[in-house]
């Protein structure tokens, strides 16, 4: 469960100086590795000449195409696919607003005890119930033998899976925008090569799958691939955009997907977003940033996801399918961390990002004498790599994070036909958002939808840090207690959303 914590700026700070340990595995004794040896084998003479392979039995054959038997279906989109144009729109919304049911029940949802039927402990191990059939335990749902239905069941499942499917497609046009944007030495000169662009070009074929897959599950209305305006003018700031966009898109997944009412579409949805999880990590190592700094994925609102992605969208065709969701204003922190530095926390207020939108990536096109990109030394280069173990954090605990927000009303997402809002009171504190923790720290208002607070050092276990990854933000006007399974009931107090580079 989230743990709801207050933290003040006297217990952050006191909290600053505490030792890093030398690497060790503490209470691990009597190693043993009987299989090991002392002795390395010297190389003998390499390879250096690679002709053709030994002959192998074999015999023709390929898999069944068009309506042949066992022939699989068609993907929704080609490898290559979409508008070619990108940038910001520049037309006149003809429609505005979420879509609206005739009737809304009412304004938040009130927070209940657990439901009655929540009540099953096992006390010795042993089953507690007649088993079904043998090897099989009682209980679970859609283990009755009943066929599945692999489409959506609700408003909320539609509603869902059309969010993640706008995420799908603006995933499958960046990956391709970006490859075909830079040059092979553009990608070179930032520590990439062929077979990583040659990855991304895979990444982007995964899409086609991914849309294809929530496409079927949503039927005729489904909605295609939109044009789309991105922020990065570098191959650095491409595959740090990456890292982001495909963060929230996971962490929006995991918000909802045990919220469906389809167990089916859930089943096929887990099995995809598994795979953006890698592609997630896949960036962060292009980025030169750990790849897996912790311990649990952060599961965020729809809202929250579709806050996000909206402003990337530039124009859809008409007559798409159009999202429920709200759109918050944007929460902008003015000390980003930057992971092209060296030092990532020697940051000016708002010249760090490459833009003003929440998600856009850290500038890259910095002094050389100040940058980590090309430096081939432990603890400070950030170049692409399997793993960085940075000396200096990107951000940490007590750190003072300055930040500004955007008043609602404004024109966001496709066409700039969806507009921020917000039902919250006056914001209070600011919601730390990332693994199984909420955390709550005042803020100090210093000015006109401006203030600041500090990074809290709050731990999801004992030695993991919560904040310790790209996560998220919001300004509140209570610090009420939630968790992971019902974060959404956090939206009516959320006065603003944004994204936050943990060190």
């Amino acid at each position: 469960m989230y743990s709801k914590t207050i933290i003040t700026t006297s217990a952050l700070l006191a909290g600053l100086a505490a030792a890093v340990p030398a690497p060790q595995v503490p209470g691990y004794t009597g190693p043993n590795a009987p299989y090991g040896t002392t002795s390395p084998t010297p190389l003998g003479t390499l390879a250096t000449s690679f002709g053709l392979d030994s002959a192998v039995s074999a015999v023709p054959t390929a898999p069944p195409n068009g309506t042949a038997s066992g022939a699989a279906p068609p993907r929704r989109s080609s490898d290559v696919t979409g508008a070619t144009s990108h940038g910001p729109y520049s037309g006149v919304p003809t429609t505005t607003g979420a879509v609206k049911a005739n009737q809304t029940l009412m304004q938040t949802i009130p927070a209940l005890p657990p439901n009655p039927t929540a009540t099953y402990y096992n006390t010795n191990g042993q089953l507690t119930h007649a088993q079904p059939i043998p090897y099989t335990p009682y209980g679970g749902l859609g283990t009755n033998g009943s066929e599945p239905r692999y489409m959506v069941e609700s408003d909320f499942d539609y509603e869902s899976i059309t969010l993640g499917l706008y995420q799908e497609w603006i995933e499958l046009d960046c990956f391709n925008n970006g490859l075909a944007t830079f040059s092979e030495q553009d990608f070179i000169d930032a520590g990439l090569t062929a077979e990583d662009r040659a990855l991304i070009a895979f990444m982007a074929v995964q899409e086609t799958g991914h849309a294809t897959l929530l496409t079927n599950m949503l039927g005729e209305t489904a909605p295609p691939q939109c044009t789309y305006n991105y922020p990065y003018s570098t191959v650095r700031e491409f595959v740090d955009f990456n890292q982001i966009l495909t963060r929230f898109g996971e962490s929006g997944v995991w918000g909802f997907i045990n919220h469906l009412d389809s167990r089916e579409v859930g089943q096929l949805l887990a099995q995809s977003i598994a795979t953006e999880a890698r592609q997630q990590m896949a960036f962060r190592q292009m980025s030169g940033l750990f790849p897996m700094p912790v311990w649990f994925e952060t599961g965020i609102p729809q809202s929250w996801a579709w806050t996000f992605l909206a402003p990337y969208i530039s124009s859809c065709p008409q007559n798409t399918t159009r999202l429920a969701w709200q759109n918050f204003p944007a929460l902008h922190v003015a000390n980003q961390a930057n992971i092209n530095r060296f030092s990532p926390n020697d940051t000016a207020d708002y010249v760090e990002r490459v833009g003003n939108r929440t998600s856009d990536p850290a500038v890259s096109t910095i002094p050389d004498d100040q940058s980590c990109i090309h430096l081939n030394v432990s603890g400070v280069g950030c170049g692409p790599a399997i793993s960085r173990n940075r000396s200096e954090p990107l951000s940490f605990p007590g750190k003072q994070i300055r930040l500004s927000w955007d008043a609602p009303g404004q024109a966001v997402g496709p066409n700039n036909s969806y507009i921020t809002a917000t039902s919250a009171g006056a914001p209070q504190f600011v919601a730390w958002v990332s693994q199984l923790n909420l955390t709550y720290t005042p803020l100090t208002v210093t000015g006109n939808n401006s203030g600041y607070t500090y990074q809290p050092a709050s731990e999801v276990y004992k030695g993991d840090p919560a904040s310790n990854d790209t996560m998220f933000i919001a300004l509140t006007d209570s610090d009420l207690f939630f968790t992971p399974f019902n974060l959404s009931m956090i939206n009516p107090h959320v006065a603003a959303l944004g994204i936050f580079q943990a060190g």
